[in-house]
């Protein structure tokens, strides 16, 4: 199977998942939590990241940041595998702690918009999850960035408030700027929103952000005669193709989800992105609503069988 496509420049942002193998917990105790945090904060240092907001769950943890170099893969190596050193010196464990490879969505830096939903999303994952009783205040748990927003004394100095303060509006970190961030925040709590792009593709952006990746990735790559370029474009590419095939099929992209999972356009287009791209088949299949990459497989092998 195709690895998860990855994109990587500097001043990138990225909102960043990774979940336990097998689903199992990541965090057996506060203690754990603390050395996660901890190995986060060494991480951030050895890479310059700049962290957004954070929320560590219980079989996952879900990160916003922003790297000033071009150093994702790099510095989730070394956070990944620290941690779980770590994690199986304390438990007397070994082997592996995390599941697959990490999840990393671009967003884009274009507008305020994306950064906000993103932290936004996080920041309310444990109301989501139910991890807090709906009388609990938020910030009651303290094992997100959102009480360290409110209260200075909590903050670690890779954490980086003053960005999404002001993409909310809020320029100054006065005390009654984190009262009206707060204020927003239990809103958007009542309102409790499942925003899809959060959970679903590659990219938070703009219809126009994979175009506006490739043209920033290829200018780059011209500039810097860098022979990895491609690879770093492939998601760029992959999702340019999907965009241009529905133009021709004269589809908006609710016909991804209304067309049946096996229309003809969709298998020709999945066979395209796989000749054409890394694309896994899980991908495929959420990308153009075909139901399980099992069914993907089964079309695919089914047209092939026919040459």
């Amino acid at each position: 199977m195709a690895r998860p496509l990855r994109i990587e420049y500097a001043g990138a942002r990225y909102h960043v998942v990774s979940r336990g193998d097998s689903r199992d917990d990541i965090f057996f105790s506060e203690a754990d939590r603390v050395e996660f945090l901890r190995t986060l904060g060494q991480a951030c240092r050895k890479t310059g990241w700049q962290v957004h907001a954070y929320c560590l769950m219980t079989n996952h943890f879900h990160l916003v940041l922003e790297t000033p170099q071009a150093n994702l893969a790099t510095g989730m190596k070394w956070l990944l595998g620290t941690y779980t050193q770590r994690f199986n010196r304390r438990h007397r464990r070994w082997g592996h702690l995390f599941g697959g490879r990490y999840k990393a969505q671009s967003i884009d830096e274009r507008s305020p918009e994306y950064l906000r939903a993103a932290c936004d999303y996080v920041h309310l994952n444990t109301v989501r999850a139910r991890m807090i009783a709906p009388e609990q205040a938020l910030h009651g748990y303290r094992w997100s960035s959102y009480p360290a927003y409110l209260r200075p004394k909590l903050r670690e100095p890779w954490l980086r408030v003053d960005r999404l303060l002001a993409e909310h509006g809020l320029e100054q970190d006065t005390a009654a700027n984190r009262r009206e961030f707060s204020r927003r925040l239990e809103h958007a709590r009542e309102l409790s929103p499942d925003d899809e792009r959060l959970r679903c593709g590659w990219k938070i952006g703009a219809e126009d952000f994979s175009d506006w990746l490739a043209d920033k990735l290829s200018r780059r790559r011209h500039q810097e005669e860098r022979p990895q370029g491609r690879a770093e474009t492939d998601a760029v590419f992959a999702e340019r193709m999907v965009l241009h095939a529905l133009t021709a099929l004269r589809w908006r992209e609710i016909e991804l989800a209304t067309q049946p999972k096996g229309h003809p356009a969709k298998v020709r287009l999945a066979q395209q992105l796989r000749a054409e791209t890394p694309m896994s088949r899980r991908c495929i299949a959420d990308r153009l609503r075909m139901g399980s990459p099992s069914y993907v497989s089964n079309l695919l092998n089914s047209v092939n069988s026919k040459f």
